[in-house]
Order: C-alpha cells, then structure tokens, then sequence
C-alpha cells in the first residue's frame, strides 16, 4: 500500500496527515530579511515584490528547541509571536519564504519528499540532521540579538536542499 503522501493531494490530507509532513527541520523558525531597494536597507517582513530578495538570518524564534528542533510553546505560537505563521493547505502558496527543501513545498511542487525525511525513517530525525538539512547546532537567539543586527546574520546554507 502507498503512503498517504503518494496517494493524496495537500487538500486532501487530514490535520494529522499534513502535520506529519512536517519534516521538523525548523527553517521556518528563522528569520528573514528582505532586500528593499527603495529603501536600501534590509526589513523583516512576511511581504515581498518581485523586485527584492529574500535572505534567510541564522537568528531563530527564541521559543525554538535548537536540539530537537521542536517549538517549545508549539500550541500557542501564533499567540505569543504575532508573526509566526501556522502553514496550511489554504496559505501555503502565500507563503514565499518557505526553503526549496520544505516538505510541504517539495510536495506542492511535485517533487516528493527528500530522502532524509523522518516519515521515511519511523519518525526519526537523525538522518535529517546528518544531512545538515535543519537548523540544529547553527542558531543563536533573537531575544539575544538586536534587530537591527540581523543583517549581520544572513546565511545561505538554509537554501541547500539534498535528496
């Protein structure tokens, strides 16, 4: 039999089905800045033009468990981070800032799911963080850094994406 994920579309999954896509990777727990020409400086934003480029930083959510990957206050993140949003099958399109290796985004685009994904290996991470394709060991905290020093934090190795 094949797994759910071959078998149904993103609108078609269950709340269960579509959280277990998560590969817990936590790239979407960074922050990201946007090169905006006509202001010439970097912004942390959710909106983008076809004119600027997105950057992702090092600096993560502070309620990020940089071991495990894990949001530490999972339920109630949208509450004590404004930002922070909740993907679902209704906004992942409006989602741009999602890495080319994000499951959800892989899948959307037809790509399947990566080899080092946990739901290929009975839930376990560990091939994921062997592959170097989550933010473990890599972050520093934003209640640690200043705002205005995220750009000094810009890194690309959140774009690599390995099958």
């Amino acid at each position: 039999m094949e797994p759910f994920w071959k078998t149904k579309s993103l609108q078609q999954m269950t709340r269960s089905e579509w959280e277990s896509l998560c590969d817990g990777c936590a790239k979407c727990c960074l922050h990201k800045l946007i090169d905006d020409d006509e202001q010439d400086q970097m912004v942390d934003t959710n909106v983008m033009s076809d004119s600027e480029q997105l950057h992702f930083t090092s600096v993560a959510c502070q309620f990020l468990n940089d071991k495990k990957c894990e949001c530490t206050v999972y339920p109630e993140r949208t509450t004590l981070v404004p930002s922070c949003v909740q993907l679902t099958q209704d906004n992942l399109d409006q989602v741009f800032y999602m890495p080319s290796s994000c499951s959800y985004r892989r899948l959307q685009e037809g790509r399947g799911l990566p080899s080092w994904h946990p739901l290929l290996h009975k839930g376990k991470k560990s091939k994921m963080h062997q592959a170097g394709m989550s933010v473990r060991g890599k972050v520093v905290f934003d209640n640690l850094v200043e705002e205005q020093q995220y750009e000094d934090f810009i890194v690309v190795w959140p774009l690599q994406d390995v099958d």
